[in-house]
């Protein structure tokens, strides 16, 4: 299940005026507004996006919070990732971490590191969140991640150019002269343009072996986190083999596996997961996954994926994306 480091989510509730507390209670003054769970220091992707739409619903200066958020951040807490970007030699190798481990500290959101011509842009793209709270996502993640660069690097770094494929917020001027360059709205992707002589600036306390040695615990870390327990990998395999006939009923999925639906509901329930979000999971990823292929129709997808309709795919992917399926397949081959 997609989940946050619930450091992130504390710093971002101290940006909006709330605190969120160790054990998942996010507070207004001594009020209780939720509570949310706690597993290993994360919360859940949609308890963080919860979080971020009241924020959003509540707070008017958007920029504001998030640009509070990105400056608030002890990048010394966030942990080996933080060390590794120090360690790394130069502003792109800093990227290059940040786009391979972010994992680590969200996996609702992914980083791209593409190269346009003698440039490289980092596109953030969203896995899971829906709400008001999606704006935040980019405009207080990428805010967050200049200043990650800007604190390890030797000299004052500067972007070519920033995007965001929202509207801006009511005070949108404050990210102009935060970055420094043109902030673009309504923008293709969201992410950060870097040119070539910025990402050849060379860090503080970059240091090649302590680089290598803490991307290899990096590396570690990152394949312990992959790994799904068998019962929700065996679950979601047999989720993907039937979808094309319709979503599968849970009876029949439990079934296949020798269980009763009593047994599954209760054994995925100890590793905190439903068998109706192991479904939504398996359906996403396999989207994702074929519109990659330019070739493939859309209403092909929407078959593969268990829809009956390619509106109501398309209804979907929007829910999970804030995309069409269309405009995603655009910002990919773009």
């Amino acid at each position: 299940m997609p989940s946050v480091s619930i450091i992130i989510g504390q710093y971002f509730a101290g940006a909006a005026g709330f605190t969120l507390t160790p054990d998942g209670t996010l507070l207004s003054g001594d009020e209780t507004l939720e509570k949310f769970p706690v597993e290993n220091g994360r919360i859940t992707a949609e308890s963080h996006y919860e979080i971020l739409g009241l924020v959003a619903d509540t707070v008017p200066d958007r920029a504001a919070v998030s640009l509070r958020y990105a400056k608030a951040i002890d990048i010394d807490k966030i942990g080996t990732l933080a060390l590794a970007c120090k360690a790394a030699p130069n502003v792109d190798g800093v990227l290059q971490r940040v786009a391979r481990y972010q994992t680590l500290i969200s996996d609702s959101v992914r980083y791209h590191l593409e190269v346009e011509g003698q440039s490289k842009f980092l596109r953030q793209d969203v896995l899971r969140g829906s709400g008001p709270g999606l704006v935040f996502s980019p405009e207080a993640g990428l805010s967050a991640l200049f200043c990650l660069v800007d604190q390890v690097a030797a000299d004052r770094i500067k972007p070519d150019l920033v995007t965001f494929r929202h509207s801006p917020p009511r005070d949108a001027q404050l990210f102009d002269a935060f970055f420094g360059c043109t902030v673009e709205f309504g923008a293709k992707a969201d992410g950060i343009l870097f040119s070539q002589a910025t990402l050849a600036t060379e860090n503080k306390l970059g240091d090649r072996a302590l680089s290598e040695f803490l991307t290899s615990h990096l590396e570690a870390e990152l394949e312990n986190f992959k790994s799904e327990p068998p019962l929700v990998r065996s679950t979601k395999d047999e989720i993907a083999r039937t979808l094309s006939e319709g979503l599968p009923k849970m009876a029949d999925v439990a079934r296949r596996l020798g269980l009763s639906v009593r047994s599954l509901h209760r054994r995925l329930a100890d590793h905190g997961v439903s068998f109706q979000t192991l479904a939504e999971e398996t359906r996403r990823e396999i989207a994702l996954g074929m519109l990659r292929d330019e070739n493939c129709p859309f209403s092909e997808i929407a078959f593969l994926t268990g829809f009956s309709e390619q509106s109501a795919f398309n209804r979907a992917f929007k829910r999970w994306t804030n995309q069409t399926p269309a405009n995603y397949r655009k910002s990919l081959l773009n």
